[in-house]
């Protein structure tokens, strides 16, 4: 009897409490929704109905039934960008038309930097897209990756629009012009301030709920802009005191703003594609799993993001004489719990190890020379 123990299953959490198991052997449960999680060995009823449901709802093989999250909260993303995109459009338009009536280039600067952000709607657009289709013998992990990638295509926006705004405040600076419709300016910066900061909320939130690094540093990205539309304000009283530099001051202060945020997403969207995760997930996953009955030690645990999704790879050490279907059932409970206690964990794989005899061979020693440096 063998006592090794691998297992996988594929979990969908939605929004409203429901979370479903997709088995390696096609077979889908749903829970009803319910207002929070709890533990499967919980005396509560909330604990109480969740087996029930485990034991009552009936499997389901077709392909229609599979409620996957993942779609749900691409769903949310998708409707965050292109609500922000909107805003962003209608400011930026506004900002433009002032532009071309009153020549400040801190306005300038922020009209494009305003622009550049409504357009990065696109690629994180194209990236949620992707996420929704289905793993493939070549993609097995799927598409969620292309978040990843968008997250860089926006940090090389900002990086662009810092340019653009740099060249264009030096060369006003070393060409000083005055500022005409001032008073238009002024209101053009509070617009900018206005829809930037709405954006910037609605992103980070829906961001942060989805775990979408990507929209949480477009987000960063739009607040800033908030605050370098502000920035305009000064350039206004200043042209208002007969300051003709004070516009092109004010639009280098913008830039060195935009760098700040470009450092700020720069970091975030490294860490994703370097597969960083919070180290605080990583002790709550290793808690949640101390926890289970059975469960002796825990080895390997790995925790990586995939688009917006958490994937868990794990090894837990059990009694060396149990059968494999207890080392399943262990399993099982180890990956139930660390579904409930890791947030925007979509999947598990729980391998059992046999907890070592003194003096047995370390039955893993067949595999060290392939994992040597």
């Amino acid at each position: 009897m063998s006592d090794r123990h691998e297992h996988e299953h594929h979990h969908g959490h939605a929004h409203d409490g429901e979370h479903l198991h997709d088995h390696p052997h096609q077979t889908h449960q749903a829970h009803p929704p319910h207002a929070s999680h709890t533990h499967p060995h919980s005396p509560t009823g909330a604990g109480l109905r969740h087996r029930l449901a485990h034991l009552l709802k009936p499997h389901s093989h077709e392909t229609a039934d599979k409620l996957d999250s993942a779609l749900e909260s691409s769903a949310r993303g998708m409707r965050a960008l292109w609500v922000s995109l909107a805003v962003l459009g209608a400011t930026a338009l506004v900002q433009a038309v002032v532009v071309v009536a009153s020549g400040s280039v801190a306005l300038l600067g922020d009209t494009v930097h305003n622009t550049a952000d409504a357009l990065t709607a696109v690629p994180l657009g194209i990236a949620f897209v992707l996420g929704r289709r289905a793993a493939t013998r070549r993609f097995t992990y799927g598409y969620g990756r292309a978040e990843d990638l968008a997250g860089i295509a926006i940090v090389l926006t900002i990086a662009a629009s810092a340019a653009f705004a740099a060249w264009t405040a030096l060369d006003r600076l070393l060409d000083p012009r005055p500022m005409a419709q001032i008073p238009a300016v002024a209101v053009a910066a509070l617009v900018g301030f206005a829809g930037n900061e709405w954006v910037a909320r609605y992103r980070i939130r829906v961001g942060r709920s989805i775990g979408s690094a990507a929209l949480v540093a477009d987000g960063l990205h739009a607040r800033t802009d908030g605050f370098t539309s502000l920035a305009v304000l000064l350039s206004a009283a200043g042209a208002a005191l007969g300051w003709q530099l004070a516009d092109p001051i004010v639009g280098l202060a913008i830039t060195a703003g935009i760098a700040l945020v470009l450092r700020d997403a720069a970091r975030e969207v490294f860490r994703r594609v370097m597969d960083a995760v919070d180290p605080a997930l990583v002790d709550t996953a290793e808690r949640a799993l101390r926890e289970v009955a059975g469960v002796r030690d825990v080895g390997e645990l790995r925790l990586r993001w995939i688009g917006h999704r958490l994937r868990a790879e794990v090894a837990v050490v059990v009694d060396g004489e149990a059968t494999v279907r207890e080392a399943h059932a262990i399993a099982v409970e180890a990956e139930h719990a660390l579904l409930h206690a890791v947030p925007r964990l979509t999947a598990a794989l729980v391998h059992a190890d046999p907890a070592p005899v003194p003096g047995a061979a370390d039955p893993h020693l067949a595999l060290a020379h392939h994992t040597a440096a």
